[in-house]
């Protein structure tokens, strides 16, 4: 098993609790669901949140899904000008076989690819996948070969 990094991102409506309570269960839910990650897999989450949300840590999120005792930590993402607003970005850490889970992805991909262009007419974004305001990038090998 080698140690893999998984990225995801999502958007709010509203600078709530619920809503950024909501919105980052539903990423870590996916992210973990459809991956195959359980929770002893995990090594760490690190969360970003754009400047303009302040009602909620995205951790405390996932400490509610029972995360509580894998290490969690919170940052503000860069304020950049043409950047993406409202947004909760995750960068999931665990250990597991890197060709199952890309292979995963991919599926993935293909799926809300193809769902996400039948609702908006529009071609996919390059490198990631959007959906209900839910974002899913590649599985990436921070360390080892």
């Amino acid at each position: 098993m080698k140690l893999l990094a998984l990225r995801g991102a999502t958007t709010v409506d509203a600078d709530t609790k619920a809503d950024i309570s909501e919105r980052t269960q539903t990423l870590v839910t996916q992210m973990l669901e459809r991956n195959g990650i359980g929770h002893d897999q995990l090594v760490s989450i690190l969360f970003t949140a754009t400047d303009d949300l302040h009602a909620e840590f995205p951790a405390a999120a996932a400490r509610a899904l029972g995360l509580g005792d894998v290490p969690l930590i919170c940052a503000r993402e860069l304020d950049i000008t043409h950047g993406m607003k409202m947004c909760i970005r995750v960068m999931m850490h665990f250990y597991g076989d890197q060709h199952a889970h890309r292979q995963t992805l991919r599926a993935l991909d293909e799926y809300v690819v193809s769902h996400h262009n039948a609702r908006a007419g529009t071609g996919a974004a390059a490198g990631a996948a959007a959906i209900g305001g839910v974002r899913f990038s590649k599985v990436t090998t921070p360390f080892g070969k």
